[in-house]
């Protein structure tokens, strides 16, 4: 019926959930942690991926906003970590749907129906690449001319974003969301600072066609010829 890839970081729920999918017809991958998590994710690519905010290792909602950089397909939170906020952080982390435990198993399968309804048409590749370029949205990896180009997490944030919308002029109002969040909107100065570090990386391979223009006023686009 389809696949799905459960992250939960209990033994009991994680055995709980793969008898109750496997019985209604679905393939279930598992994983305990949120390394082991993003690790069959880029390996299985999973159609759905139900996941758990209270992990071992870091919190779901890193995951997620992780999992989000290349995975397009339905993901949904099921956990006991279920007030509003935590309803709120998961779906503007980049979750679908939230499903609090404990949970009525009908609903479940009636929800995770619905994302399999739901699922997109064409699905990106996590690779953006030209013959000087290449970002691994899986293994966070970016490499010019084929030399590994050294980031920081905000760094590759930032150029992840410009890269996806190569192109297109991105406003600062929305690039600072993206990147800090809502509440550092008008940190104008946080933008120019980091667009100009990853100009500084990006002109030691002057050849490679690469670049971010300014469009005065509006914001920055990434250039790739």
């Amino acid at each position: 019926m389809g696949n799905i890839l459960l992250i939960d970081g209990l033994r009991q729920d994680r055995r709980m959930l793969e008898l109750l999918l496997v019985s209604n017809g679905y393939s279930v991958l598992l994983a305990g942690s949120a390394r082991e998590g993003l690790f069959e994710a880029a390996n299985s690519r999973p159609e759905l991926i139900l996941i758990d905010l209270q992990l071992p290792d870091e919190s779901g909602l890193t995951a997620i906003r992780k999992l989000r950089e290349w995975y397009r397909h339905p993901l949904m939170v099921v956990s006991s970590k279920c007030r509003e906020k935590d309803i709120i952080e998961s779906l503007d982390a980049g979750a679908n749907d939230f499903i609090s435990k404990p949970f009525q198993n009908g609903e479940l399968l009636a929800r995770i129906r619905t994302a399999f309804r739901n699922l997109p048409s064409i699905v990106p590749e996590p690779v953006i690449s030209n013959k000087n370029f290449e970002m691994n949205l899986v293994t966070r990896t970016v490499k010019v001319n084929k030399e590994i180009l050294r980031l920081t997490a905000i760094q590759y944030q930032l150029l992840a974003v410009l890269v996806k919308n190569e192109g297109k002029t991105l406003n600062h109002n929305y690039l600072l969301n993206e990147i800090w969040g809502k509440e550092f909107i008008n940190e104008f100065q946080y933008l120019r600072v980091f667009i100009a570090q990853l100009r500084k990386k990006l002109e030691q391979f002057p050849d490679c066609g690469l670049s971010i223009s300014t469009e005065s006023g509006v914001g920055y686009r990434f250039i790739m010829k």
